[in-house]
C-alpha cells in the first residue's frame, strides 16, 4: 500500500506545481488530464502486477487511494468542458452559467443520496460489496467513468467516491469564480448550517498560518496523508473566510529561512508547554 500512497503523493506534488503555473485554465486542464491519466495507468499496471496482500488492503485502495487519483481526472475533464463553454459576456451571465453548473453538480448527490450519506458518514458495513472487485450491486447508480476501467482495476463504487470528490472540488472552484465576478451573496450557496456557528478569524500572521498548513500536510495527519496541499489550504480559507494568496511562493520563502525555518511551529510548542505548566502549578 505504501507504493500506491507514494505515487499519489508524487502526483499531488506535480499537480500542486501545475496549479501555481500562470496559464489559461483550459491549457491547465488539458495538462492536468494528461498528468493524471499517466498516473492512473501506472496505478493500474501496479495493481494488476502486484495485487494486494488481503481484502482489507484491496478495500482501502478502492475506497481511499484510487478515488483520490480518479477524482482529479474527472475534475479536470469536467472543468475543461464547462470552462470551454463559459460565456464571455457580462458578469451576470457568467454567474448564472456557473450557478447552473453548481446545481447540476449538486444534483449528483441528490440522485445518489443513499450512497452519498453512506460515504460521508464513514460507514463500512457494505464495503465488501462496494470496494472489492467482482462484486455487483444491483440497482445502484453506475457512473460514466466506471466504464472507462476494467474488472481488474475497478469496483462497483470506487468511481462513485471519485465523482463525489470531483464534484465537491468543482463546486468549490466555481464558488470562487463567482466571488471573483463580484458576487455579494457568496455565502448563500454554502451550507445553511454555517450560520449556527460563530465565525472564526485568523488574527495571526498569514505566513504563520501557511507554515501550519504545510506542517499538517507534511505530517500526513489529514486524509491519511493523501490530501494535497491545495485541498488543505482551501479548507482553511473556507473555514477562516480568508484568501491565502500565493501560499506556494510563501512556502518557498519559509524554506529559504537561514535560522529556525519552523518559527511558528516552535512557538506553538512553547506556548502549549507553558500553558500546561501554568495549569499544573
Amino acid at each position: 500500500m505504501k507504493t500506491y500512497e507514494s505515487l499519489l503523493r508524487a502526483l499531488n506534488q506535480d499537480l500542486e506545481c501545475l496549479e501555481m503555473e500562470a496559464m489559461d485554465i483550459l491549457a491547465k486542464s488539458e495538462k492536468g488530464i494528461k498528468m493524471v491519466s499517466l498516473a492512473i495507468e501506472e496505478l493500474r499496471c501496479r495493481v494488476i502486477d502486484k495485487g494486494f496482500t488481503d481484502k482489507e488492503e484491496e478495500k482501502d485502495f478502492f475506497k481511499c487511494i484510487k478515488p483520490q487519483v480518479l477524482s482529479k481526472l474527472i475534475y479536470y475533464m469536467k472543468l475543461f468542458s464547462i470552462e470551454s463553454k463559459r460565456p464571455r459576456s457580462g458578469n451576470d451571465s457568467q454567474k448564472r452559467y456557473l450557478m447552473e453548473h453548481i446545481d447540476k453538480l449538486q444534483g449528483y448527490f441528490n440522485n445518489n443520496l443513499e450512497f452519498y450519506h453512506y460515504y460521508r458518514r464513514g460507514d463500512t458495513l457494505l464495503d465488501d460489496h462496494y470496494f472489492l472487485r467482482g462484486k455487483t450491486v444491483v440497482g445502484m447508480h453506475t457512473d460514466t467513468f466506471y466504464s472507462l476501467t476494467d474488472g481488474q482495476f475497478s469496483t462497483s463504487h470506487d468511481s462513485s467516491v471519485a465523482t463525489i470528490m470531483a464534484h465537491e472540488m468543482l463546486i468549490e472552484y466555481f464558488k470562487k469564480e463567482i466571488d471573483k465576478l463580484g458576487n455579494n451573496h457568496g455565502n448563500d450557496i454554502n451550507s445553511p448550517n454555517k450560520k449556527k456557528y460563530r465565525k472564526l478569524f485568523w488574527t495571526g500572521n498569514k505566513v504563520d498560518l501557511i507554515e501550519l498548513i504545510y506542517a499538517l500536510y507534511a505530517s500526513g495527519s489529514i486524509n491519511r496523508g493523501v490530501a494535497d496541499i491545495k485541498e488543505i489550504a482551501t479548507s482553511f480559507e473556507r473555514l477562516l473566510e480568508m484568501d491565502l494568496g500565493d501560499y506556494y511562493h510563501t512556502y518557498l520563502e519559509i524554506r529559504s529561512r537561514k535560522i529556525r525555518r519552523t518559527k511558528f511551529i516552535d512557538r506553538l510548542k512553547d506556548s502549549l508547554d507553558q500553558h500546561m505548566q501554568d495549569l499544573d502549578s
